[in-house]
């Protein structure tokens, strides 16, 4: 993965996280948390989409969806793992 790629992915992440803090509600980590967790989402999203085959194209919404599947799959895993 080049710099560039890196870099774009952690600026997706970051609206990731946000968007996720807002449909995972009634649990979250604040905003910068949220942002943590949507970057780490990305990775998550982008690892186990890939894996799967399923890409949502190539584009930066694509980018978008699978990061945000990650970050709300990762926040609802953190939930789980906090009670």
């Amino acid at each position: 993965m080049s710099i560039e790629a890196l870099i774009v992915l952690v600026i997706i992440g970051a609206i990731a996280g946000w968007l996720a803090g807002l449909i995972v509600t009634g649990y979250g980590f604040g905003l910068a948390g949220n942002i943590v967790v949507g970057i780490l989402g990305a990775f998550l999203g982008n690892w186990l989409l890939g894996a799967s085959g399923l890409m949502f194209g190539t584009t930066i919404l694509g980018a978008i969806i699978r990061a945000l599947i990650g970050a709300i799959v990762l926040l609802l895993l953190l939930r789980l793992v906090r009670r």
